[in-house]
């Protein structure tokens, strides 16, 4: 079936999700299976796209085919738009591909003007729920379409309120809201020069077309570019006929979720608001009541609402996220989506699915998001009984957090810049607000629900959140927030927990949470499906301990210089670099050595079985150095004595040889292999204390399989000649045993020059491993410390490029170096094996790269293991279905 520009609801689907949008394409998908769904239209994606193209200009023809939909509207309601005796109301939605909670915007009882609101008063026979609508509109349309700041409505909607003694708007009588909409039009011409608009028609263009605009708010903007939604993808527009939440105590709104989207327990989980509007629940004005209270309150609604998020749940086979409106006594489905929830109730909830036979293994897998898993082990508090708490409010996202307190988005994202940990508070958020969340290490609101906007957002990104603080007041000119005789200024330390809902005063500690269960049978399922093995990079043994907990094949990447890093360890390597003789450095290297190989020996013991990749010393030489101005003062604080005169003869030989070594461009200076070629006897000690850790290992039983790494290797004579060192200490320190050490002898490729060449470099290497970090570098000629903090992010806001190629592959360049020497060296030495260590590890679309060229194995920090395991087993999966789409094509 052909999907026409505007497209009523029946005559769509889910199979037309890119047109339709994910709103359109379910309540098309609602309407098909009988569900109680208003009827409406959808004006789709392929219009936005038109509509930017020309100039934010509607396509010509667009409005008659949008008034000729609305006639079927009518019919089936009976209703006329722009009817003064049967007005039909309609809403207009933004609705696009990949779901964007309240990033775009929403125009609710659209079709109202002075003579259809008595229409409305004399249909219902309820002139203050017409009122309740009229001031609603003229609110939305002002703020959506004409862009009034919603403070002023809100202090003619507050002075009403003020003047009556009404706490709620719900207590608002029908003289009060027909005083409001005339103040609310009076202010509407003073702000826009002109009347409010009676004609519909008008209404209905502007409105649509506000909602296209929406799509490049700043706040869509920015939500897009976090979650890495497509600019191109636009958004549709639905168009559907009004029902009525808010005509009485028999009426109301809410938002369902069929599982618990916090902790994935099966239980509905949601709040609902009586004789209100959906904008009440989700935008957090008004605190609602929780689903469940609803049985109580109106058990035949409840009843089928429980049926429906069933049938929901069983058609999509997955957790859904619904909008329901009851109308005098009777249920409308507005909206269904996949829904939103955190990393836990990620795991459970596929885990659940697969154990009751609604997904495979594999379906499961790919549903969890890999993104959301680095917040998976969420901290947590340790809290006494006797712990002041400032507040409590509803547990809304958990984890626990603590930071500075601000009072504003804008300072949240200027002290997150600043490099300060940050707790954003608010009356509530609104999407406006999204930068602001983005910087926060956890959000607290004094109102709204669960399903609030700040609640959303929030679990969305795994941060921690809290919501319906109440019971705090904030006094936002003095910038304070106070609960009883506790005041806690702006850049005061607070602590919330996401978990409870309880924020305490102070900064308090943090510790890390425990692998779920559910985790562990989905890395279980993970490890099975996989085909890339998935190291770790340690750099000590207790880092090894962490990966092996954390599942562990090896360790892909031990970088030596990281074990010299300790202050009892620094000076001893300065004597080693500064030394002008070869024995003087070989003092040195004799205190090293036995510390080298005591390391090496708890890894391989550690690693009992597995592959332990050893990269031999690579540090740009200042990175030890001392400092020589520091030097300098030392010397000049002195004292003239026989003492202080040697101390000052061997400071100025310090001082000589720091001016000696120092380098235009250390990074490209003498490190890497180019060290160990100049001062050999460093990599000598380093290998000796390799083949002697391993030697004792073997001989208490352990099985050791060390792979030795030669760094910065740009030319294949320079692995060749450091090859030949490390056979020959090995047959030195092994000699029999050696055939019990099976050990390897490779290259991290890291110089474009060794990708263009690495069939020759593979001649003399065992294993490549890509170092993705500095091949990014050296590959696009940037410097990371200084691309990141200058220009870089600028190049990915203005699209020069589509991500940061050090949290991405690059895989246009960099990844085409990689792909290159995989085949050379494969081509050379068939048993060759290849990997990538770094950051790229954990990134999906980077470990998808990977599986597609074949590599052997990823190498990852021990705490993005489980990450790596499951974004390599959703690698293999996509290439499986890849594969399979491109043979059903054949």
């Amino acid at each position: 079936m052909t999907v026409q520009r505007v497209n009523l609801f029946r005559n769509g689907g889910k199979e037309h999700l890119e047109l339709l949008g994910g709103k359109g394409a379910h309540l098309a998908e609602m309407t098909k299976t009988g569900l109680p769904v208003p009827p409406g239209f959808t004006i789709t994606t392929d219009v936005c796209r038109s509509f930017y193209s020309t100039g934010c200009q509607l396509p010509a023809g667009l409005m008659d085919e949008a008034m000729k939909a609305l006639t079927e509207l009518e019919k089936e309601q009976r209703r006329t738009f722009g009817s003064p005796q049967h007005p039909l109301l309609v809403s207009v939605r933004s609705g696009s591909v990949t779901s964007m909670p309240g990033m775009m915007d929403t125009v609710l009882n659209l079709g109202l003007n002075d003579e259809t609101v008595e229409g409305l008063a004399q249909l219902t026979n309820n002139r203050r729920f017409a009122y309740d609508c009229y001031r609603r509109f003229i609110q939305m349309y002002g703020s959506v379409v004409c862009h009034i700041e919603n403070i002023h409505f809100e202090r003619i909607l507050q002075k009403e309120k003020n003047q009556s003694a009404y706490a709620d708007d719900g207590q608002l009588s029908e003289e009060s809201l027909a005083a409001i909409v005339q103040h609310f039009k009076r202010m509407f011409e003073q702000k826009t020069g002109k009347p409010f608009p009676q004609d519909v028609r008008e209404q209905l263009q502007r409105a649509i077309e506000a909602v296209f605009l929406s799509w490049s708010s700043p706040r869509a903007k920015i939500y897009r570019q976090v979650h890495h939604i497509p600019d191109h993808q636009g958004t549709a527009v639905n168009v559907q006929a009004m029902v009525f939440g808010n005509m009485g105590e028999t009426s109301g709104t809410g938002v369902l979720f069929t599982r618990n989207p916090s902790t994935g327990e099966r239980v509905m989980f949601g709040e609902y608001l009586m004789n209100a509007q959906g904008e009440d629940v989700v935008g957090g004005t008004r605190t609602p009541s929780p689903i469940a209270e609803l049985e109580r309150a109106m058990p035949h609604v409840y009843e089928e609402l429980s049926l429906s998020a069933i049938q929901l749940e069983q058609h999509y086979k997955d957790m859904q996220d619904i909008e329901f409106t009851i109308e005098n006594g009777k249920l409308f489905l507005l909206q269904t989506r996949n829904a939103k929830r955190n990393a836990k109730a990620a795991l459970k909830v596929a885990a659940d699915f697969v154990n009751e036979g609604l997904i495979t293994k594999e379906e499961a897998l790919m549903r969890i998001d890999v993104q959301h898993l680095n917040h998976l082990l969420h901290r947590s508090l340790q809290v006494d009984d006797d712990h002041v708490v400032l507040a409590a409010g509803l547990p809304a996202s958990p984890g626990a957090a603590c930071g500075q307190v601000v009072f504003e988005a804008d300072k949240a994202d200027e002290w997150k810049r600043a490099g300060k940990q940050v707790i954003l508070v608010r009356m509530e958020t609104t999407p406006e607000d999204i930068h602001g969340v983005i910087a926060a290490e956890g959000i607290l609101t004094l109102r709204g629900g669960m399903t609030s906007h700040a609640a959303v957002v929030a679990r969305g990104m795994g941060k921690p959140c809290i919501c319906g603080c109440e019971v705090l007041n904030l006094d936002e000119e003095q910038e304070q927030l106070i609960s009883g005789n506790i005041v806690i200024q702006e850049g005061d330390w607070l602590t919330i927990d996401g978990g409870s809902g309880k924020a305490y005063p102070g900064k308090m500690e943090l510790k890390e949470a425990d692998i779920s269960p559910e985790l562990l049978l989905i890395l279980q399922w993970a490890d099975e499906i996989r085909s890339m093995k998935v190291m770790a990079n340690a750099d000590s043994p207790l880092d090894a301990r962490k990966a092996r907990e954390f599942g562990a094949e090896g360790i892909g990447l031990c970088r030596t210089e990281h074990m010299f890093l300790s202050p009892t360890r620094v000076p001893i390597v300065q004597q080693m670099i500064l030394a002008d003789k070869e024995t003087d450095r070989q003092l040195a290297l004799d205190r090293l050595l036995p510390m080298q190989r005591c390391d090496f020996e708890e890894m391989f013991e550690e690693m009992d079985g597995c592959p332990v990749t050893i990269r031999l010393l690579d540090p740009p030489l200042h990175e030890f150095l001392p400092n020589a101005e520091e030097l300098a003062e030392r010397q000049n604080s002195l004292h003239s004595d026989e003492a202080a005169d040697t101390d000052r003869q061997e400071l100025e030989r310090m001082i000589r040889r720091v001016r000696e070594l120092q380098e235009t461009n250390p990074m490209l200076g003498q490190r890497g292999c180019r060290l160990g070629i100049m001062f050999p006897e460093i990599y000598e000690m380093q290998i000796e204390a390799i083949f002697k850790a391993a030697l004792c290992c073997i001989r208490k039983g352990v099985t050791v399989l060390p792979h030795v790494m030669i760094p910065l290797v740009g030319h294949v004579n320079e692995l060749h000649l450091l090859r030949k060192l490390v056979d020959e200490v090995a047959e030195q320190v092994l000699g029999e045993e050696r055939r019990n050490c099976p050990y390897k002898v490779g290259t991290m490729i890291e110089v474009p020059r060794a990708a263009l060449t690495a069939g020759d470099i593979a001649r003399s290497a065992d294993f490549f491993s890509f170092g993705t970090n500095d091949l990014t570098q050296m590959t696009f000629g940037y410097s990371r410390d200084d691309a990141e903090g200058k220009f870089l992010t600028h190049y990915i806001e203005n699209k020069l490029l589509p991500n940061n190629p050090f949290q991405v592959l690059d895989t246009d360049g960099v990844g085409k170096l990689i792909e290159m020497a995989v085949i050379q060296g494969r081509s050379r030495n068939p048993m060759l094996t290849t990997s990538i260590c770094g950051e790229h590890g954990g990134d999906l679309e980077s470990i998808m790269f990977c599986q597609r060229i074949g590599l052997d194995y990823l190498s990852c920090s021990p705490y993005r293991l489980p990450v790596t395991r499951i974004a390599a087993a959703q690698a293999h999966i996509r290439m499986q279905w890849e594969r399979q789409l491109q043979e059903a094509a054949v």
